[in-house]
């Protein structure tokens, strides 16, 4: 009797229990540290800004001293940025630029299109209020301050938050590294003639793009012969990474090796989940490293990468947060024949801000992948009216 199908939130649940985190710390030079995950705590030697400074090109001055639109003060100093001013005297303004810091005894900056320049005076046509046009000394950060916490994935934000407080390396986690291949004698690559009852592997270009979106380093074993031996042989090699990936070959048909292969190697944990596209997937170990076989057809590949493999490699790099934040969004379509089985539909925004559904939502539709801007998450069996608000989730919070 076959065993019932996992729930979708059953399987990440096992996927991510499953994950072992990397232990290998090395330190990298913030300029190289884009898409790697932060192994400790970042925490700030300095105040940002620095002092204070302006936050625009203007004058400086005592909001004592303009009590009224109109005052003119003589101009006793000019302090560009990377400069610092003396000491602001009573009834005088100096000439600042943005990012230089305001001299003592100032405090406010009236910016320069409310000024009147009139030889070497300023006429102030506006009154302004206390700190106005002044970014203080450690707003943004604060010295002792945490900035970044262990298992931030570093991306061009965070590099340059890196980089305000002076870190010029970081200590990440060592790349995840995965062996990905294909199975399947039917299966071409582009250049290649396509013979007869052939396809060619896009397989191997999505998996590996998203891998390579993720940080991994790739160990690119192409296509395997369509064999128990030839897979069982792939699997031996693969075991020297963190984590097997392949698709194609998990399903139980006569030509499907995969699921024996690795039952022969190492063991398998799971291998039914209730999910649509994506039904067969398989999740064990081969050795030390992590196995996760995906379905052969593109699209649930794609989508079972995205849902399910993202989430556990994310983790296994020590990402803290790996589960993608969904927006609601009302649909302008209606789905009336929903599958027993999750299903991640793909759908786009229109210009009304409403969700328009790919008219093939079948497994085997990559254009579907191409024309989305991402997935509908929705529950089992529950059909979709149009104007019903669904869980959307961004192809953006899915590819990196």
């Amino acid at each position: 009797m076959n065993a019932p199908m996992l729930s979708f939130d059953e399987a990440l649940a096992r996927l991510l229990a499953g994950a072992r985190p990397l232990a290998g710390v090395e330190e990298v030079d913030t300029f190289d540290a884009n898409g790697r995950v932060l192994a400790r705590d970042q925490i700030s030697t300095i105040n940002v800004p620095p002092h204070d400074n302006s936050s625009m090109d203007g004058y400086a001055v005592r909001v004592a001293d303009v009590l009224e639109a109109g005052v003119r003060l003589p101009v006793d100093q000019r302090i560009p940025a990377g400069s610092v001013g003396h000491s602001l005297a009573a009834g005088t303004a100096a000439r600042i630029f943005t990012g230089a810091p305001v001299p003592a005894g100032a405090d406010a900056v009236v910016m320069q299109e409310l000024c009147e320049r009139d030889g070497d005076d300023v006429i102030v046509n506006h009154r302004p209020r206390a700190g106005e046009a002044i970014r203080l000394r450690g707003e943004d950060i604060s010295e002792g301050q945490v900035i970044l916490p262990a298992g931030t994935r570093i991306g061009p934000a965070e590099a340059g938050q890196l980089a305000s407080v002076g870190l010029a390396r970081v200590p990440v986690f060592r790349r995840f590294r995965v062996a990905l291949f294909s199975t399947g004698d039917e299966l071409a690559m582009p250049g290649e003639a396509l013979r007869e009852g052939a396809i060619y592997n896009s397989n191997r270009y999505v998996l590996r793009s998203l891998l390579t979106n993720l940080g991994c380093e790739v160990d690119d074993l192409g296509i395997v012969e369509d064999t128990l031996e030839a897979t069982r042989a792939a699997l031996r090699r693969a075991a020297a990474c963190d984590l097997i990936v392949t698709s194609g070959g998990v399903s139980v048909g006569e030509e499907d090796h995969v699921k024996p292969a690795v039952e022969a190697e190492g063991r398998l944990e799971m291998w039914k989940i209730a999910i649509k596209p994506g039904k067969p997937l398989a999740f064990g170990r081969v050795g030390e490293a992590a196995f996760i076989g995906l379905p052969g057809n593109p699209v649930s590949a794609l989508v079972t990468f995205q849902m399910l493999v993202r989430p556990f490699i994310l983790r296994s790099q020590g990402v803290a947060e790996v589960m993608p934040r969904a927006q609601l969004v009302r649909a302008g379509f209606a789905w009336t024949r929903p599958d027993r089985r999750r299903e991640f539909l793909r759908a786009r925004v229109d210009a009304e801000g409403t969700l328009a559904l790919y008219p093939n939502q079948s497994s085997g539709v990559l254009t579907s992948c191409v024309w989305a801007d991402g997935v509908i998450d929705n529950p089992p069996g529950v059909a979709i009216a149009e104007g019903d608000v669904v869980r959307f989730i961004p192809f953006s919070e899915l590819l990196y």
